[in-house]
């Protein structure tokens, strides 16, 4: 299977965080013995360096812990604070899937902003919709929804909650166990946009080696997925964005974020 992979890069963390997108669950480690406390933190940012999610201006409209033994509506359990916005004892053995869908928040860009943005990410055909009605150096107004997914393990004994889908609207699914693959294997994602696969989207696979944050850009292919080595140790995030018409007035479109996060 040919990958369509136009970029490898290597991205020191000196990116601005006030031109950041991507939004991610970050643990303070993937693989938790019994009866130790998972702590999660909500983060924006590039590169796995950001800042806090700002929960006084942004809200999560669900935030569920999936098991083998089922879910767990944790909503009402985050805190506002500074990071550790989750806490969860791991008490089961098995692999957990933490997800957070957020609600649809508001920005407006100037044109050449939002224009470098749709390039930056992949939207092509909002850019080429722009173009024809002439509207390049207007300013864009738009909402933007998150859906963040994090897998980490308990035990020695993965389990199948990893593939569970959760019918977000825009969602990386992968189609192995993250947690049963070492360096040197690949992997394997699928993207959905309403239920069926994203074909010839954007995806930015993230992953951190030490300080250095290595990226690949690669398209999906028509079945939405993506394959790539495991070509290192460390945090890894498999990322998305999809732009559509907004459904809803004081907005021209409504963007949708996909993240999965992973350690090996």
């Amino acid at each position: 299977m040919v990958k369509r992979i136009f970029a490898l890069s290597i991205l020191l963390v000196i990116g601005l965080i006030s031109q950041a997108h991507e939004f991610w669950l970050q643990p303070k480690k993937f693989r938790y013995n019994l009866g130790e406390d998972i702590k999660l933190d909500f983060m924006v940012g590039e590169s796995f360096t950001g800042e806090f999610w700002d929960l006084a201006l942004h809200k999560a409209e669900q935030m569920n812990l999936h098991r083998a033994s089922g879910s767990i509506d944790l909503k009402n359990k985050i805190k506002p604070s500074a990071g550790n916005n989750i806490l969860v004892k791991a008490d089961q053995e098995g692999t957990y899937l933490f997800s957070l869908q957020s609600n649809a928040a508001y920005i407006e860009l100037e044109g050449d902003k939002f224009n470098e943005y749709l390039k930056e990410d992949g939207l092509d055909y909002i850019l080429e919709e722009r173009a024809s009605l002439n509207i390049l150096q207007k300013p864009s107004k738009e909402f933007y929804t998150r859906y963040a997914k994090l897998l980490v393990q308990t035990g020695t004994t993965p389990d199948n909650t990893f593939r569970k889908n959760l019918g977000f609207r825009y969602e990386v699914i992968p189609v192995e166990n993250p947690y049963s693959l070492k360096v040197g294997d690949y992997l394997q994602c699928r993207i959905l946009f309403e239920g069926k696969p994203a074909a010839h989207a954007l995806v930015k696979v993230w992953n951190k080696v030490n300080s250095t944050t290595f990226l690949q850009n690669i398209y999906t292919e028509t079945d939405g997925t993506i394959r790539f080595p495991i070509s290192a140790a460390g945090p890894w995030m498999v990322s998305s964005v999809r732009m559509v018409p907004s459904e809803k007035e004081g907005a021209q479109y409504h963007s949708l974020w996909a993240s999965l996060v992973f350690g090996i």
